[in-house]
């Protein structure tokens, strides 16, 4: 499974991007999951319902299904370390690509979504990991190449190409 990253400050639009990616992706043929990053402390459940109750006693982790979709929950106690992308990486489905929002320290490829108006430095300065600059206007001393954060249809040929994905699958051709 191939993996390639999107960062870049809050208020950037990385989640943006990545919605308007991956139909691009899946338009060439490839099969595309995203795992994202939350600084803070989420849920997707809700008080009073019975996955909550489970969680709430207790358990380690609660699986919920039905017949539309799955998901499990796994609690990280106070004594646990935060799981690594390395780590994580082995609890999902294999696919063509795993599009990764967040998880700026690890060393995957990534691309930066960056806006000027959001008032940050460029994380590219200091990251060789990021391999191109996504943003709505120009980019001072890039560094790498630099798409218009609205082309996302060159930014997913950058990505397929970066990662070397089936050309035919991507573009798709017939084999």
């Amino acid at each position: 499974m191939k993996m390639f990253g999107l960062t870049g400050w809050s208020g950037s639009g990385k989640t943006t991007l990545i919605v308007r990616l991956i139909p691009a992706l899946i338009r060439r043929g490839l099969t595309v999951s995203t795992m994202k990053h939350a600084h803070k402390g989420f849920d997707i459940d809700h008080r009073g319902k019975d996955s909550h109750n489970h969680r709430e006693a207790g358990a380690t982790e609660v699986l919920v299904s039905s017949p539309r979709r799955w998901a499990l929950m796994h609690e990280i106690r106070d004594d646990e370390p935060e799981l690594s992308l390395a780590e994580l990486l082995p609890k999902l489905s294999p696919v063509d690509l795993l599009l990764i929002e967040g998880f700026k320290r690890e060393p995957h490829e990534k691309i930066e979504v960056w806006r000027a108006s959001v008032g940050k430095s460029l994380i590219a300065r200091d990251d060789p990991s990021i391999v191109a600059i996504a943003s709505d206007g120009p980019v001072p001393d890039a560094g790498v190449p630099v798409f218009d954060l609205n082309d996302e249809e060159a930014i997913a040929s950058f990505i397929i190409e970066r990662c070397a994905l089936d050309r035919c699958r991507a573009t798709g051709q017939a084999v």
